[in-house]
């Protein structure tokens, strides 16, 4: 079975003084998460898309949901966790209570801010994952990263041609995930950034999917005018 995993765990501080977590902010009519979940409903190889948010939005969550997808049966909403990996851990769970967790399950984990992304982004996640194990979606990093281990200083300037700048769906078999999780010690918990050094930091490969560089994660009040522009745009399919 293929489960999405909307991420919709965030409260957005960084978009500002704002009175509710930004992807529940209006993006041309809709919340921004309306407009990722959708892109998850249409696609056919999902079992159920999981959404998971913070405990005190979820009513908030089921609410806009059923306003603006009154058919989407497959949209389940549930509390996340403290931690990005934890409110993955969170959607696991309810994969493995209520339906099989088995070799073969996969989970599709996706920013509820992105709401750009595209069918066949989504779709080589899926492959990728059952050809290889798992992957990431990313875009070349166009600009020269720049490291300064102590914030003062530059301490390196990578190979640019050997960096990537990450985005999001990433995709993983659900039990193997797990079963990597639990067995990082809680020094290996504080360095993850994302579900992907999971992976890495056991020696697992994570392949790479090409993204598109309008896969945009809205968190400054500058992304959501950029949004709105897109959502213009005829050229996002």
């Amino acid at each position: 079975m293929i489960f999405g995993l909307i991420l919709a765990g965030g409260k957005g501080t960084r978009m500002g003084n704002v009175e509710k977590p930004k992807q529940f902010m209006d993006l041309c009519g809709k919340p921004i998460i309306v407009h990722t979940i959708e892109k998850f409903v249409i696609n056919s190889s999902f079992e159920k898309i999981i959404v998971l948010s913070p405990k005190q939005w979820i009513k908030h969550t089921q609410d806009i949901v059923k306003k603006y997808l009154p058919n989407a049966d497959k949209v389940i909403i549930i509390e996340g966790g403290s931690t990005r990996n934890e409110t993955i851990m969170n959607g696991i769970k309810y994969i493995e209570e209520n339906y099989i967790l088995d070799d073969e399950t996969i989970i599709v984990t996706h920013d509820s801010v992105r709401p750009f992304v595209t069918h066949r982004i989504i779709e080589e996640n899926i492959n990728y994952t059952q050809k290889y194990g798992a992957c990431d979606t990313v875009i070349p990093a166009t600009d020269t990263i720049v490291e300064s281990c102590n914030n003062e200083y530059i301490t390196d300037i990578p190979d640019r041609s050997k960096m990537y700048q990450g985005q999001t769906p990433q995709t993983f078999y659900a039990k193997r995930l797990k079963e990597l999780y639990m067995s990082l010690t809680e020094e290996e918990k504080e360095v993850l950034t994302d579900a992907s050094k999971i992976l890495t930091l056991k020696g697992d490969k994570v392949y790479l999917v090409d993204g598109e560089v309008y896969n945009i994660k809205i968190t400054y009040p500058y992304d959501l005018r950029v949004a709105q522009a897109l959502l213009g745009s005829s050229d996002i399919k």
